[in-house]
């Protein structure tokens, strides 16, 4: 029969004690170890929308650059496109917390105006409406009550040519929202209008409900 000789025994004791400590060590760690520098963040990025807020009502104010003309060529003459004034209302359905369904109206307040070799010209704007689909692409939280949200996506509009013919033209819109409390919204953004080669600015307020 072999006896064990002492020093196999003290090697055994040695590489159990390593092994304890290794994994002593790893829970340690795992329960001290930073977090990813998104997830330290990820707390301004939290979705709070309320589920009870499905609705948007506001009203603002669209500069629209329209470039484009039926009377003349303001590529072959030398134009200075003035911004027009409209009146937006503007509605939104959310039926989900990423998802937007809005719709608007834009009402001109005044006339298209071009200036050419120094002298005004004028064409009527017509109103336009329209509606599509946007997705809230970021919502940075600011404190408890107040937030900032990305919104983009395409919509269509509608409206009447100097012939009173209907048109159809794409737009690309963005707007920022800055949204205090469980209601309030005070928002800026961009659109273009691909038809009608239309280039809007818009800004306004407005509460969810």
């Amino acid at each position: 029969m072999k006896t064990q000789h002492p020093f196999n025994k003290i090697i055994l004791l040695f590489v159990l004690t390593v092994i304890f400590q290794i994994g002593y060590g790893q829970k340690k760690d795992s329960a001290t170890i930073k977090k990813p520098f998104y997830k330290k963040i990820s707390k301004y990025f939290n979705d709070t929308t309320q589920s009870g807020n499905r609705f948007e009502i506001s009203f603002g104010q669209n500069l629209l650059y329209i470039s484009n003309s039926q009377q003349i060529n303001l590529r072959k003459q030398s134009a200075v496109v003035v911004p027009t004034s409209a009146i937006l209302f503007f509605a939104e359905f959310r039926p989900k917390k990423t998802m937007r369904i809005p719709l608007f109206v834009n009402i001109a307040t005044e006339s298209k105006q071009y200036i050419i070799d120094g002298q005004l010209v004028n064409e009527r704007a017509s109103p336009t409406f329209g509606t599509g689909i946007v997705f809230r692409l970021l919502e940075l939280n600011l404190d408890r009550k107040s937030k900032i949200e990305l919104e983009v996506g395409p919509l269509a509009s509608v409206l009447a040519d100097q012939n009173n013919k209907i048109r159809f033209s794409p737009v690309l819109a963005s707007r920022f929202k800055l949204c205090r409390g469980e209601n309030f919204v005070m928002y800026f953004g961009v659109n273009y209008s691909v038809g009608i080669n239309a280039f809007g600015i818009l800004y306004g307020t407005g509460t969810n409900f």
